[in-house]
């Protein structure tokens, strides 16, 4: 057991050290740092530390990961994306709850152009939600969908975390993405039927509200002029991934083509917007390769002490199934996703997770999508869930965190549910690449 006490050396020093604050990349630097002089032999093991650093981010499967973030933030800084929530807005009509119904589907829509959470959240939040409070929808039926259905750009491809995923993983980022489209429409799809199923039981949380009494041409005329062309971005990313005509990089570029060229056809490119999203872009994938380097040194120096393959070697002596090794990794994943981010959780358990599931058998494509699908379930989760912040920001003041925690209720217990369906059904999440294989 002489594995024991590095791993619970390890573990507990990245825990202080989160505890009293240090930004998640500087903490694992420094327990990587530490280990690898101790276990990898003093200044011979941070030389190896540096040239796994550097061979772990000279990887080509990560160059989609800046080039979707460039992808949404070119429809993000130029209003774009804001004109097709708009849009979308225009043509539902009808339906109880409307502006909820529309949340979800805006959602979903701007999820599949941008990829970002974040983005999603805050851009739902500040245009819809003020919207929805003036027209007396009740807190939870206004906050709770922008919640739900910003985070479903974890699942939908484009996603960046999906490349991360995939190439921490090993899993195949096309397989990956692909994977997760069916539960992503799952989750959409249940959104809207409980929004309407809710609104409908109880009026009173979301008064009448039919839209502008406006012509059916005026309508639909935004919805050809804004949403319309853009799912061509969409059809481009996943259409050249479905077709086989382009690898995940490729098929990334093209969708960083197809967003500049639709924000130039709309007159919305500047060079100052433009300016603004090359420098998000690379804020944004300077942070997550530093974090890649930080976790593959991590893994590392873990597999070195022999913990990786000790911890292995002790779950198998109780010859759990593989349902019950992957219930367990489910528990324990959702159980850190009330205390710690997605990227935290994907360092800590990765070196740990995947070759247990290896070992137990476990379709590394399931692996993948339960990551994402329980890493979304994280955002959304009391009592640090980072889109619970975000949308305590946007909110008007006089809302506290506790009424944000009251409307993302449930919608949680749908994703809980979705995410059961996958552990009882895998094919939901294998089906779609399943299909592309063939």
């Amino acid at each position: 057991m002489d594995w024991v006490l590095p791993l619970a050396l390890m573990l507990g020093g990245l825990g202080a050290l989160l505890m009293l604050g240090v930004p998640v990349a500087f903490a694992f630097l420094a327990v990587t740092v530490a280990g690898a002089w101790e276990i990898l032999g003093g200044e011979q093991g941070l030389v190896q530390l540096a040239r796994s650093a550097a061979q772990s981010i000279a990887n080509f499967q990560l160059a989609p990961i800046p080039l979707f973030i460039l992808m949404g933030e070119l429809l993000f800084q130029t209003g774009v994306a804001r004109r097709a929530i708009d849009a979308i807005e225009r043509v539902t009509a009808r339906v109880p709850g409307r502006l909820s119904v529309v949340t979800v589907f805006g959602g979903t829509v701007f999820a599949a152009l941008s990829g970002s959470t974040i983005a999603n959240t805050a851009m739902l939040g500040s245009t819809l939600l003020p919207r929805m409070l003036s027209k007396g929808y009740h807190p939870s039926m206004a906050m709770g969908p922008i919640m739900a259905s910003g985070a479903i750009a974890m699942l939908i491809p484009p996603s960046a975390l999906a490349v991360l995923v995939g190439s921490l993983a090993g899993i195949s980022i096309a397989g990956l993405m692909l994977a997760g489209v069916v539960p992503a429409l799952l989750l959409a799809a249940l959104f809207v039927t409980y929004i309407v199923v809710r609104c409908t039981v109880s009026p009173a949380l979301a008064p009448p509200d039919s839209g502008d009494a406006v012509p059916a041409g005026e309508r639909w005329r935004p919805f050809l002029v804004y949403v319309a062309p853009l799912s061509l971005v969409f059809v481009v990313v996943i259409g050249s991934l479905l077709a086989g005509l382009a690898t995940p990089t490729e098929s990334a570029a093209l969708g960083c083509v197809a967003a500049l060229a639709a924000s130039a056809a709309y007159g919305s490119l500047t060079r100052e917007r433009l300016g603004r999203a090359l420098m998000e872009t690379v804020k944004l994938s300077a942070m997550i390769l530093f974090i890649i380097a930080a976790s593959q040194t991590f893994s590392q120096v873990l597999s070195f002490s022999g913990a990786t393959s000790g911890l292995i070697q002790t779950i198998e002596r109780y010859h759990l199934t593989e349902s019950e090794v992957l219930l367990g990794i489910v528990v324990l994943l959702l159980l850190l996703g009330c205390f710690i981010d997605q990227v935290s959780m994907l360092m800590v358990t990765v070196p740990i997770f995947v070759p247990l599931a290896a070992q137990a058998g476990i379709d590394p494509l399931i692996l993948g999508v339960i990551y994402l699908l329980t890493m979304e379930i994280a955002l959304l989760t009391p009592p640090f869930g980072l889109l619970l912040f975000v949308m305590r920001g946007v909110a008007p003041e006089g809302f506290d965190m506790r009424q944000v925690y009251a409307a993302v209720g449930p919608f949680l217990v749908i994703k809980l549910l979705v995410l059961a369906l996958l552990l009882w059904q895998p094919g939901v999440g294998t089906w779609l690449p399943g299909q592309v294989t063939r």
